[in-house]
């Protein structure tokens, strides 16, 4: 994160796990996706891969995200203290966003990478805080042992094929380099998703179908970074009510956006409303302030030769 090193660092081997890494069951399984490597020299010659809905249905506004869920990297401090990122280290940012929680990184020299598959339009705002950021598809990144750590907050959960890109996070490392990060765990924002549930099935539709998250249990995803060449060194699954900074709606319309999809555009504002009148019983105190059932899920674990 932030400008890289002008001196060319050397090329270090990394080699991968087996290729055919232990079958877990999962929420909502998506096919495998295999991405080619890619030379160093190629790396401003990539673009996002495609990849499948609903997706492809999920959008960022930097304004709107800036106004509404700054929460997001502001919570995300703790995640960059277990990280400690020591002086002359690379770090790879993986989905840094605005670049807000990057810049905490910046004082160790390191360069910040940007994922394009939940959010091709925020490497702008990126990129005006000075910082290396690129728009690279997760699953396919195509480094080769070039970081001494991984680090990302509240991304993982939009990628739905973990194995795919727990592959290419390894092959990212260098031998002993070491990822941190945070996601949803198991029965986050569980009360949006039934919500939604019970909004959507009134109207023929399956909400499960548009479900755009991966939310593990601590057990299922201890075993796939076993499996893809990993030693886990900690994870944690804990619940984090998360109070909002406005209403409800804004984090449905920036969050929710491939449930809100499926239906006409012109609906949708009557969909988020019913969501909303739904959630309100469980989610709005008596302040007026909403509180979303976060469930975050935390590990650090180690690259193994």
């Amino acid at each position: 994160m932030g400008p890289r090193p002008s001196t060319p660092t050397s090329k270090r081997s990394a080699r991968r796990a087996p290729s055919t890494p232990q079958k877990i069951k999962t929420q909502n399984p998506t096919p495998g996706k295999n991405g080619t490597r890619i030379p160093r020299w190629k790396y401003d010659a990539v673009r996002a891969a495609p990849i499948p809905t609903p997706l492809t249905m999920q959008t960022w506004d930097p304004d709107e995200y800036g106004r509404h869920a700054r929460f997001v990297s502001d919570l995300g401090q703790p995640v960059v203290d277990l990280l400690d990122p020591k002086r002359g280290e690379r770090v790879l940012d993986l989905g840094c966003g605005d670049g807000a929680l990057t810049e905490k990184l910046v004082a160790p020299p390191a360069a910040a990478w940007w994922r394009s598959t939940a959010a091709r339009s925020r490497s702008g705002p990126a990129l005006e805080r000075g910082l290396d950021a690129r728009i690279l598809d997760a699953t396919a990144l195509g480094f080769d042992g070039e970081f001494d750590a991984v680090f990302s907050n509240a991304v993982l959960h939009w990628i739905t094929d973990p194995d795919a890109v727990l592959q290419e996070i390894r092959c990212a490392l260098v031998p002993g380099g070491r990822l941190v990060a945070e996601f949803g765990g198991a029965g986050c924002v569980a009360s949006i998703r039934d919500a939604f549930g019970t909004a959507l099935s009134e109207r023929g539709i399956d909400a499960e179908g548009a479900n755009p998250w991966y939310f593990p249990t601590g057990d299922e995803y201890r075993t796939r970074l076993e499996a893809n060449g990993f030693g886990v060194d900690m994870l944690s699954v804990f619940p984090r009510p998360t109070p909002l900074p406005s209403d409800v709606a804004s984090w449905l319309e920036i969050f929710a956006q491939p449930f809100l999809a499926t239906v006409p555009e012109d609906d949708r504002p009557d969909l988020v409303s019913e969501v909303r009148g739904l959630l309100e019983p469980a989610l709005k105190t008596a302040g007026g302030v909403w509180v979303v059932d976060y469930v975050r899920l935390r590990t650090t674990a180690t690259k193994l030769s």
